[in-house]
């Protein structure tokens, strides 16, 4: 096997933890998966902001994503490519529109050039609390994967 097919060794959970912090600063699109009070799965592309302890997304707030969140209060989110990639499992916050301090409102507006503020459809922001992060890129990475239990980050 050439060098170029080579898999990577693996990352320290230090390592994996700054790549998953730089992910959450710099990305603005992620996956968000949610589900019905009844378990009928629903997987959406939505721009987030992070604001140091959670994301923040917004989304109508009777598509099947907004009532999903609402009514479970929990999501899934994938940041970054398959082969690289950060999941979050966390806790939902559900906020009306003027509900979100506008400086927070403004910074979601300027990172994601998208801002529901000024749509006439019902919108709602969602804030998601990490409560387990997991990061990964090979089979040989799964072994450490897990970087955050409970909402407090592993050493």
């Amino acid at each position: 096997m050439s060098a170029a097919n080579r898999t990577p060794e693996a990352r320290t959970r230090a390592q994996r933890r700054r790549d998953s912090e730089a992910r959450l600063a710099g990305d603005v699109d992620a996956w968000v998966a949610s589900a019905s009070p009844d378990g009928v799965p629903y997987l959406v592309p939505l721009s987030f902001d992070w604001d140091g302890e959670a994301l923040i997304v917004a989304t109508a707030a009777d598509s099947p994503t907004g009532r999903n969140l609402a009514a479970t209060r929990v999501a899934r989110v994938g940041l970054g490519p398959t082969r690289d990639v950060s999941m979050i499992e966390g806790t939902v916050e559900v906020l009306e529109m003027d509900e979100l301090p506008r400086a927070a409102g403004d910074r979601f507006a300027g990172r994601s050039g998208f801002d529901p503020r000024q749509l006439s459809t019902h919108y709602r922001w969602f804030r998601i609390t990490p409560r387990r992060v997991q990061a990964w890129r090979e089979e040989n990475k799964l072994r450490g994967r897990l970087l955050m239990r409970d909402g407090a980050w592993l050493d």
